[in-house]
């Protein structure tokens, strides 16, 4: 019978430390934060699940396929770049308004959309 070598469980448990110090580390994250996070993970999760069925089902209208991907991407950047603006701990934004950042994020989303909506024709 093989023994696991120490350098294996002390792997996992070098990960498991790891973990639940970003669990614990994450639970102290602002709820404006979190609820971006979300976002971001469905612009992403929706971006995959684009990618999977055109995989499966075929890329037709390869217009559509390109404009839906870009759109997903293009959502969580424009998002990711959001949660940057309104994280209190970076000091770089001190000084732009909460409600700056955002009218921005939904200025850049108008005109992202209006882009890909031109491109499928």
């Amino acid at each position: 019978m093989v023994k696991p070598s120490s350098s294996s469980s002390s792997t996992s448990q070098d990960a498991l430390a790891l973990i639940n110090s970003l669990r614990s580390a994450y639970s102290a994250t602002p709820t404006t934060l979190k609820i971006i996070d979300l976002y971001v993970g469905f612009a992403v999760s929706t971006a995959i699940i684009q990618v999977v069925y055109m995989a499966l089902v075929g890329s037709f209208p390869f217009n559509s396929f390109l404009s839906g991907i870009l759109s997903c991407i293009g959502t969580a950047v424009l998002a990711v770049c959001l949660r940057i603006q309104v994280n209190k701990e970076n000091k770089e934004f001190k000084d732009l308004a909460p409600e700056r950042a955002f009218a921005d994020f939904v200025l850049c989303n108008l005109v992202l959309h209006l882009v890909i909506m031109n491109f499928l024709g």
